[in-house]
């Protein structure tokens, strides 16, 4: 197709992508607010080598990935729910839980989700100082240059709302809307392609160029005194 027949299409039918774009913008944004709130903490645990060793360094980055499993069991979260003196099950804690090791930094990240900030503040500190205890519990046993050191980095921590987001939702449902209008389009294109509506259409199908076009004349009035007569032919004289 040529860019004239795409602006063609465009002017056309351009109006259907534009709805579709409001349409689904406005219905993202409406089910924004039947979304459960939801707010976000989250605590870096660091498990930093003893020593510089090439080794160790290794060695800690493997296990971090170990580390971040443990953290996720229904047993550690019920420890973490007794001492946090929560009315959760285990179950629902590690449901709104995110346990992620960062090998680059030698740190494990732990968020922790609530309707209630307070809450999720309080399940994310207590678990990782759950962690920290048991790592350090066990390290206390091990010679110290072959120990990790593990740690909270920071217990000032933010709790910022992650769900619902309207306007994010509304701008996501609006570029979703437009490819679906995109895709419409283009469909109710392909399925004209086999129409000869224009003489560029014509001649590209039949190979042969257009000499003429009869024009579409209404039923109307007008149309009909508009028309042109045939001219008419006279006859031949008699000698």
């Amino acid at each position: 197709m040529t860019l004239q027949e795409y602006m063609r299409i465009l002017r056309r039918r351009g109006w259907i992508i534009i709805a579709s774009a409001i349409l689904c913008g406005a219905l993202a944004y409406g089910i924004s607010f039947f979304q459960k709130q939801e707010y976000s903490a989250t605590v870096n645990v660091s498990a930093v080598p003893a020593r510089a060793d090439l080794g160790l360094g290794t060695t800690a980055k493997d296990l971090l990935r170990n580390f971040a499993e443990n953290i996720k069991t229904p047993e550690n979260a019920q420890r973490a729910i007794e001492r946090a003196q929560l009315d959760m099950n285990p179950y629902e804690v590690l449901g709104d839980l995110q346990v992620e090791p960062d090998s680059s930094t030698y740190t494990i990240k732990i968020e922790a989700r609530d309707a209630d900030p307070e809450v999720a503040k309080l399940m994310a500190l207590t678990i990782a100082d759950e962690f920290v205890e048991e790592r350090t519990q066990y390290y206390a046993q091990q010679d110290k240059s072959d120990r990790l050191e593990v740690k909270v980095r920071s217990r000032a921590i933010d709790t910022p709302l992650v769900q619902p987001k309207p306007l994010l939702n509304a701008i996501a449902g609006a570029v979703l809307g437009i490819l679906l209008g995109v895709a419409l389009v283009l469909a109710l294109s392909w399925m004209e392609a086999d129409l000869l509506r224009t003489p560029i259409a014509v001649e590209r199908a039949l190979g042969l160029p257009v000499l003429g076009v009869v024009p579409v004349v209404g039923n109307t009035k007008e149309g009909a005194a508009q028309t042109v007569p045939p001219p008419r032919v006279s006859s031949p004289k008699t000698a």
